[in-house]
This record gives structure tokens, sequence and C-alpha cells, in this order.
């Protein structure tokens, strides 16, 4: 990419007045040789040095504008070029820390592209785990036993979450080595937990009992019915947590819920009778959620759905989660004889194998299958014999 470049006197208020245009554009200072300000389009600005490093040019990057004065960048800018004509030419002065550089080159290139949800959770990522780990450590000095260290300490909490966290980690380590920042991945080797296998889905019996135990609570407190439609709306649309949970009611269309965000992007949500009439009987409080929070009318329902480990412990399904009313779902429509290309419609998945997960199959109907299957041939077989005789 081609970039615009021009020289001017930089002061704190010249830099604030940058703003970003169609391509990347850098700003340089008339006071020290090298030294600018890097604007991207998408309106991060960062400082930046070019000079050399070990006889070759290089174009470090000293951290982003909010972090540093243009003082500050002029003192790191005379560092460098001191370090490079007194011979000390230690790899480290060029090489960023992790902070800098993931809130910085990373996040302009990468993070900034994701959807705001999925930006949230990245970002999430970073300020918990990855910065409070790794970020006083330059790029070069991250080693195998550090990334081990931190990967088994937070995976005795969140296993699930660990194993996301690497691969951030991963995809930040990976931009690094191809910015020639490092050479080799110090993630490479370390081995993400396990999970169990998606097979956990409810039975008739098990989808009676909870229907049940949440009738039973309901009726005792009347207040937690919205929790309890979410749980039922969730079982019989086969829809993710927030895609229900977050619904607005200009996304519903009668028999068709027409989600503007998921997962995959937007899509369309058929509706049988009974989740029509679920979302119907919500009440209409002024609120463009149609399950808003009961604080706050002008946000969603934010809560954990503790009504759900309470229904669970109650209705004698402890080991399923919330997520496997999607995997249940799924699972009897394929059991119902519905293929699975028009299943995968249903979820939303763009390609039939992502379906494959959850289109499991109880072992009573795997039975049951074999019988017909044995039946059939054994009855080939009585045929044969009598057309022999």
């Amino acid at each position: 990419m081609r970039t615009e470049a021009r020289k001017v006197r930089l002061t704190d208020a010249v830099v604030e007045r940058l703003r970003p245009r169609e391509i990347e554009f850098t700003v340089w200072d008339s006071r020290i040789a090298g030294l600018g300000v890097r604007v991207r389009p998408s309106g991060h600005r960062s400082y930046v040095w070019q000079g050399s490093a070990n006889g070759r040019p290089a174009r470090v990057t000293i951290g982003p504008v909010g972090l540093k004065t243009i003082e500050e960048a002029r003192r790191d800018c005379l560092s460098l070029m001191f370090q490079e004509r007194s011979g000390d030419r230690k790899a480290d002065a060029f090489v960023p820390l992790f902070s800098d550089f993931a809130t910085g080159p990373w996040k302009e290139a990468f993070l900034d592209n994701f959807k705001p949800r999925r930006r949230a959770d990245l970002a999430r990522e970073l300020q918990r785990q990855l910065l409070p780990s790794f970020g006083a450590l330059r790029l070069n000095h991250i080693r195998p036993r550090h990334v081990e260290a931190w990967f088994d300490s937070y995976s005795q909490v969140a296993p699930g979450g660990a194993n996301k966290t690497l691969e951030t980690l991963r995809r930040i380590m990976k931009f690094a080595i191809a910015s020639g920042h490092v050479n080799s991945d110090p993630t490479r080797g370390v081995k993400r937990n396990r999970r169990p296998p998606l097979t956990r889905f409810l039975s008739r019996q098990e989808i009676a009992r909870l229907y049940k135990t949440l009738d039973r609570m309901v009726a005792k407190r009347p207040s937690c019915r919205p929790r309890a439609d979410i749980i039922r709306l969730l079982l019989l649309t086969g829809c993710r947590r927030n895609e229900i949970v977050r619904l607005r009611w200009c996304e519903v269309h009668g028999a068709t819920l027409r989600l503007s965000d998921s997962k995959t992007g937007p899509r369309e949500v058929w509706l049988s009778a009974a989740a029509q009439a679920l979302v119907e009987r919500q009440p209409k409080v002024g609120s463009a959620w149609v399950f808003p929070s009961p604080r706050d009318i002008a946000r969603p329902y934010g809560g954990g759905l503790e009504l759900w480990y309470r229904a669970r412990k109650e209705a004698g399904i402890t080991d399923v989660r919330l997520h496997d009313l999607r995997h249940t779902y799924a699972s009897h429509a394929v059991m119902s004889g519905v293929p699975l290309p028009i299943v995968a419609r249903l979820l939303g998945h763009s390609r039939c194998y992502m379906t494959l997960r959850y289109a499991h199959v109880h072992d009573r109907d795997v039975e049951a299958a074999a019988e017909r299957t044995g039946a059939a041939i054994a009855q080939l077989c009585i045929q044969h014999r009598s057309d022999l005789t």
C-alpha cells in the first residue's frame, strides 16, 4: 500500500488534530530525523521511527499516540539513534513490547476487522489474561515456558477459556513472526485442553421433565416467566443463547425471526406454532428488546440465567449445558427424518459438515434402526431359500 508522507514540527496538538484518510499516511517530525506519526485508515495513530538496525533499514513502532507525548516519543527515538551510532546494536532495542505490539500493529491489522461482539471478546482476553501475563515482555523474550506456565494456571480455572485465549496468543505471535520481530512461535507445542465430545442432548423424557420443572417454577414465582421462556425458546428454535437473549421486536416477523446479527451474520429463523406463541406472549413494555432487563428496559436481559441451573438440577439433568439445547434441537430434527441440509439451514450453518457435530442419534434409535435393517435382510434370506426349493 502506498503511503502519503509530509514533514512538520510535531506537537501534541498537531498529533491530536491528525485525522484518518482513505489510505495510510505518515507525518514526519522536522526536529528529529526518522520520527513520525503513522495514521491508519482505521483511525489508529502510532509513533514510528525509521532508521537502521545492524546496518539494515528498519522501521520501529515506538507505541500508540495515546500512551506517549511527543516529547517522550522524541526521547525514545534519540535513545534508538544513540544505540545504533554507538555500536550498541542490541536486537532488543528494535523489538516492541508485547503490550505495544498487541494494542498497536496487531490491533490495527486484525482486531478492528472483527465483528463487534468478537472484538469485545478478544479485547477482554487481552485485558484480563494476555497483557497482565506477557505485556511487559519484549516479543523475543516470550519463551515456551512462559506460555506453558500461564496456560496451565488459567486451565485450572477455565479450560475452555484457556483454549480460546491460547489461539489469540498464537495469532499475535504468528503476526510477530511475519513482521520480522521473532523467529519462532513460543506457543508451538502447547497442547489445547481436551474438551468432552459434543454428544449430550435431551431425550424425550428429559424434555418433558424440563418443561414440567419450568412450569412449576413459574407457578411458584411468576416473575421468572421471561427467563423460563428464553429456555423454552432456545429448545424450540435451536438458536444460540445471544440470538434469543438479545432478540429485538423489529426482528420478529410473524412466523420468522430475521436476525440482523448472529455468529454467522444476518439469518432467518423459522418459528413453529409453539415458538411463535412464546414470542407473542411476551409483554410489550416500550422496550426494543423482546426480553428486556428487569432493571432497565432500555437494555436486553444480561443475567446469567441462574434459573437454568436450578431447573436442570430439579429436572435431574445437571450434566446438560444450556448450549446442549441447540444439540437437542438438531438431533431430534435428524431423528424425525429431516435431511441434514435442511437442519443446517435451521441452525444457520453455511456448510453441512458443521451440522454433523450436533446431529447425534440416541442409542435406542440406533438399536431400532439395526433391528429394522437386520429384519429386512433376514427376510431377503428367507425369500432366497424358498426360491431355491
